[in-house]
């Protein structure tokens, strides 16, 4: 496994980036727990009287697009070029960006909100906090934060997926607990927990945090 994960996630996700699209074009619809909570955060958003909101390591755009149709002013951010590609032909009503996650090129203070949904996966336990730093530098004081990812304890190799295509990055699962503990050291207020599919196949975690000010 190589040591430059960010350029290890970037190949991966370019190679795949056509069949993971068709993957989950429509799956927000078959996850009402999903959707609850994307709707719960575009409310905390507008009712602390909006602004933009980034959704980082946003693959091919669909939760991007969701939050525009909930009236959030959203752009997308991804590490992979074809993800980019993929997410403003099908959305072109949404601002997208490729970036990357560990060095937002974003004002300080700008945002509104920080989206990181199921993108903080592939992400190293050393790199996390700066990740999370990042995002507070980049949100405004009381600022939204949502984020989603596996539940465990446990990470992976993963060489191949969607359709069967090489990959090579590392997927990793993780408490409430510990990235909590993230949060709260990069000086975030973790407001609500909730767990999914905890007896699954496939359980997750959402958290909601907030900014300080």
């Amino acid at each position: 496994m190589s040591a430059d994960w960010l350029e290890d996630t970037r190949t991966s996700y370019d190679t795949v980036a056509a069949s993971y699209t068709e993957l989950v074009r429509d799956r927000l619809a078959e996850l009402p727990h999903l959707l609850s909570a994307l709707a719960a955060f575009a409310e905390l958003v507008r009712s602390d009287g909006g602004g933009p909101v980034a959704d980082v390591g946003c693959g091919p755009g669909h939760v991007s697009a969701h939050l525009r149709g909930l009236g959030v002013d959203v752009m997308g951010v991804d590490l992979s070029p074809a993800m980019i590609e993929i997410a403003r032909a099908e959305h072109p009503g949404v601002r997208f960006e490729v970036g990357s996650m560990t060095e937002l090129d974003l004002a300080d203070g700008s945002l509104a909100g920080v989206l990181a949904w199921w993108s903080l996966i592939h992400v190293p336990d050393d790199s996390v906090p700066g990740v999370f730093e990042g995002f507070r530098r980049v949100l405004r004081p009381g600022g939204r934060v949502l984020l989603g990812f596996h539940l465990g304890e446990e990470s992976r190799h993963k060489t191949e997926g969607y359709g069967g295509h090489p990959m090579n990055l590392m997927v990793h699962r993780r408490t409430p607990a510990r990235v909590a503990e993230w949060l709260r050291e990069a000086g975030f207020a973790v407001e609500a927990e909730t767990v999914l599919d905890r007896d699954g196949e496939h359980p997750g975690c959402i958290l909601f945090a907030r900014a300080p000010g």
